[in-house]
């Protein structure tokens, strides 16, 4: 099993999922897209992920809302409402039974091109529409043990090129980060910004705890995380000192306690960066708090529908 963020649970439900291709479901096998897609041409599209849980689609207005954004910036019109789009995963998960437990991927990307281009103007259809749905649990092993990282020289790019904040299908140097970390024999990637200061990971966004305060770096380098905000936002409610700031590697390696976030394993707890290890080399205090308060917010979110 891959150890990492996104190490879930084998769940064999997942061998039987229908998967909607512009409002028609198809078998996992069957599921499939033309060589002419835009994304599978120029990773010319956007995606939005999205998490299941007792019946309700948590933060859906906050990841629709960067979805529609991610939208206007690449210059693609959706030509449907969030409630129509709403409806279509809905649909999916009812076809499947699903109610709890699910991970949710949603891909527009521009369409179908009537030859191999990066022109728009060659598109010949709306835009492509894919629905994933699938049983994932994240395994609380893979928490308890935490993570390694290690920084890779691939830097997170200034917004005047690729905005770090767009969700789009373009992962090239997020993947080309990854596998350096792999190659060191670390579980995911540490990206600095254009400055050399802390910006995120390659998938994930990343915190450190210093002397009790929560330090996460600024948002002009680093992915657009719901699951960040959500942090942020419980740090503030709960009056726990959260400082959003640039900060380099000399803080990181003193850091009492490091973690990332993301919609799929919530805080994962980071044990080591580049070989050193991090506090106490654990799943420290602050980070189990935050956790707890995190999925107390999910809960409230369930709770209130």
């Amino acid at each position: 099993m891959v150890h990492g963020t996104h190490n879930a649970l084998e769940d064999s439900r997942n061998n039987d999922i229908l998967i909607s291709i512009n409002d028609q479901l198809f078998t996992r096998n069957e599921a499939k897209i033309s060589v002419f897609d835009s994304g599978y041409l120029v990773g010319d599209g956007i995606w939005e992920a999205l998490r299941l849980h007792n019946g309700v689609l948590v933060f859906l207005e906050d990841h629709f809302n960067r979805l529609w954004q991610s939208a206007a910036t690449v210059g693609m019109h959706l030509p449907f409402t969030k409630e129509e789009l709403a409806k279509k995963v809905w649909n999916t998960l009812k076809a499947n039974d699903m109610s709890d437990g699910v991970h949710v991927r949603i891909m527009v990307t521009r369409g179908i091109k009537k030859t191999p281009s990066q022109d728009p103007r060659l598109t010949i259809s709306g835009p492509n529409v894919v629905i994933i749905p699938e049983y994932k649990t994240a395994s609380k092993a893979s928490k308890k043990k935490g993570i390694t990282l290690f920084t890779s020289t691939i830097r997170r790019g200034s917004p005047d090129y690729l905005d770090p904040r767009l969700n789009c299908h373009s992962k090239l140097h997020e993947v080309q980060a990854l596998i350096q970390a792999i190659q060191a024999g670390a579980d995911e990637a540490l990206m600095l910004d254009i400055h050399g200061f802390v910006a995120t990971c390659n998938a994930t966004n990343f915190f450190i705890i210093k002397n009790d305060e929560v330090w996460t770096s600024t948002s002009k380098y680093c992915m657009n995380g719901i699951t960040r905000a959500k942090v942020i936002e419980v740090c503030t409610s709960n009056d726990i000192p959260c400082f959003e700031k640039d900060f380099s590697l000399f803080d990181v390696y003193g850091a009492d306690e490091a973690f990332v976030t993301g919609t799929f394993g919530g805080l994962t707890p980071v044990t080591k960066i580049d070989g050193r290890q991090i506090g106490e080399g654990n799943y420290g205090k602050v980070t189990k708090k935050l956790s707890s308060l995190y999925t107390a917010l999910i809960e409230n979110s369930v709770k209130n529908g």
